[in-house]
């Protein structure tokens, strides 16, 4: 755990003070021989007391169901000492001090929740000179603000820098979204006292109901993330988005009296913001840094000066601002894409099947029509569609520019990214719609959107195909397994054995599974049912197979069977084995290889001619 030397002095921070020599804060020792026992992250410097409080863990014993997390302190002056602050809980994340640093926010859970399912907000007192839990480090000596109950998800803690409140995101709102809540502030004129820790978890309020995620995309599944942020002023800034709307907006909220809602901001209202946009950060003089991205652009860091305009008097009615600045951009400005190239997402709303009772009915997606400027297709010719199935499965999708999208459209394909039950982003009902259904719901979900895109005209029926990529694998060989709606598929890296990613996984994910299909081994059975692998007798279709060598999450030998079996029932298939890659492709050689592997192999299977691109073998393919 490195850091620069001047973040070790008095007020310093990192990269600040003139920098200096990185200097190492957990240096190998005769008590820890190898530093690569441990891993720290999402970490706030608690200037006080010359520490950074930050998430560990301990791969001492280094089988999942061993690795040992806790919150602790390391020492900034580069002696490697170390404090455990909390512990006891399978899982921490997002430790945060209060600005009087009397108090330790921060979220813990245990197996087998994910954090989108069950968590606490625990709130430590702490001590004013050792900066110690007073109570100890014992997760269950402190105080739970929220949660706890084993069905609320509570996330992103953060103390408000002007009143010293505690905000945090939680699905306990009526909506079920995640909205943003606060607590500890003063109960009577400003300067009172804040209530007892101990009332403060019937004391939270919702500050703003509404149904929409102030959590940002798919919550819990990195450290760091935050979906909101504070003005030095204390105004709260949040990004949020409609459900039916890709377009963010940025709502102020105020810095006391309950935190109204002061201004709302979007792109749509002339506002100069970008289409859509997270990752909030406010300057001392007002201006806003995010990331931002659309459609039609790649993702950048921005600067916005809307805020500065605003209280020139007008607020979010002002006259129209200049555009955010783009300060970085992800792609180099030689490698833009021609706008005839690009096709806009269109949000579709679509009914599908629910054989497992989940109560919803109706599932979401972004279809983009085939768009190439140079060329049109013959009159009346439907295109062939593309599904895609995303990752987690725990997530979302969305509508920033992807040119793994793009590349489909641009040759003549309709693309369908579908937001099937269990995604992020449609409140908890449609997110919990996927426990215990994973293989199911999901399932429906993708057959249903390619099926009303066939029904509505946008594409031919006969020219089907569906993909996705690990998660979003396991569901696209489910669907080529046990139903009959699509011509082809493609796995990348995917799940082809339930029971074999139970058994080996990282500590994160090792009980992910429970949840979302049954608890393993005991409901086995369930896991094998739903595994395309011991299905392989009712594939019909082709299939190609993109894996890298080295994934650890999947382990190729789960794309080796699946092939030895497509091979031994004369199956079209292949397999493209790449080294070096583990789960996601990282080199941009493999990763245009394995688009062009997919386009070539559909060519073949469905008849066209796909100009220019690298053949190979597709065996059983006469």
């Amino acid at each position: 755990l490195p850091v620069e030397a001047a973040a070790a002095a008095a007020g310093g921070g990192a990269g600040g003070g003139g920098g200096g020599e990185p200097v190492c804060l957990t240096p190998e020792s005769e008590a820890f021989p190898t530093d690569a026992l441990y891993r720290f992250a999402d970490g706030v410097v608690d200037a006080a007391r010359n520490r950074l409080v930050c998430v560990r863990e301990d791969h001492t014993q280094p089988e999942p169901a061993n690795v040992k997390n806790a919150v602790v302190a390391v020492a900034l002056d580069g002696s490697g000492a170390v404090e455990v602050l909390a512990e006891g809980a399978d899982f921490f994340a997002a430790p945060r001090v209060s600005p009087d640093g009397l108090k330790l926010a921060y979220i813990t859970w245990d197996h087998p929740s994910m954090p989108w399912d069950a968590t606490a907000l625990k709130v430590a007192e702490l001590d004013a000179t050792t900066g110690r839990p007073v109570s100890g480090p014992e997760t269950t000596e402190h105080a739970t603000v929220a949660g706890g109950d084993g069905g609320t998800s509570v996330l992103q803690p953060a103390w408000s820098p002007k009143t010293g409140e505690l905000f945090f995101v939680s699905d306990a709102s009526a909506s079920t979204y995640w909205n943003l809540f606060c607590v500890g502030g003063p109960e009577g004129p400003a300067g009172s006292p804040a209530p007892p820790l101990g009332e403060w978890a019937a004391k939270a309020s919702n500050v703003l109901p509404r149904a929409v995620d102030f959590s940002g995309a798919a919550p819990g599944w990195q450290l760091g993330q935050q979906g909101y942020s504070f003005c030095p002023d204390g105004r709260v800034l949040a990004s949020v988005r409609e459900r039916g709307d890709p377009r963010s907006k940025l709502l102020v909220l105020g810095a006391k009296g309950g935190h109204v809602l002061e201004a709302e901001y979007s792109a749509e209202k002339g506002h100069g913001l970008p289409f859509s946009f997270g990752g909030l950060s406010a300057a001392r003089d007002g201006t806003v840094y995010l990331l931002g991205t659309a459609p039609d652009l790649p993702a950048g860091v921005y600067e916005w000066k809307g805020l500065l305009a605003a209280s020139g008097g007008g607020g979010a009615s002002s006259p129209p601002v200049a555009p955010a600045a783009l300060l970085c951009s992800s792609m180099k400005a030689s490698m833009a894409v021609d706008p005839k190239f690009i096709s806009k997402p269109q949000i579709v709303e679509f009914p599908t099947e629910d054989s497992a009772g989940t109560g919803v009915t109706t599932a979401f997606g972004y279809y983009y029509p085939p768009c190439n400027g140079d060329y049109s297709a013959p009159e009346g010719e439907r295109p062939p569609c593309l599904v895609k199935a995303h990752g987690g499965p725990t997530a979302c999708t969305g509508s920033s520019f992807n040119p793994g999208i793009q590349f489909w459209t641009s040759r003549g394909f309709a693309v369908v990214d579908v937001d099937y039950r269990g995604s992020t982003g449609y409140g908890r009902p449609y997110r919990a719609a996927l426990q215990g259904n994973w293989g199911i719901v999901d399932i429906e979900d993708v057959c249903a959107a390619a099926q009303h895109l066939a029904a509505s005209g946008k594409a031919d029926p006969k020219r089907l195909c569906i993909d996705g990529g690990s998660a979003g694998g396991f569901t696209t060989l489910g669907a080529l397994a046990f139903r009959d709606v699509f011509g082809a598929g493609c796995s990348l890296y995917g799940v082809a054995d339930c029971s074999a990613l139970a058994a080996d996984t990282h500590k994160f994910e090792s009980r992910y599974l429970d949840g979302l299909i049954g608890r393993y081994p005991e409901e086995k059975a369930k896991y094998d049912a739903r595994s395309a692998l011991f299905s392989a007798e009712t594939l019909s279709c082709p299939v190609l197979l993109l894996q890298g060598d080295e994934d650890k999450i999947v382990p190729p030998n789960q794309a080796e069977t699946m092939h030895a079996k497509l091979l031994e029932k004369g199956i079209p298939t292949a397999l493209k084995m790449y080294q070096g890659e583990q789960h996601g492709f990282r080199q941009a050689p493999n990763i245009q290889d394995a688009l062009n592997s997919e386009l070539f192999f559909y060519s073949k299977v469905f008849g066209f001619e796909a100009p220019g691109v690298p053949a190979f073998k597709i065996d059983n393919l006469e």
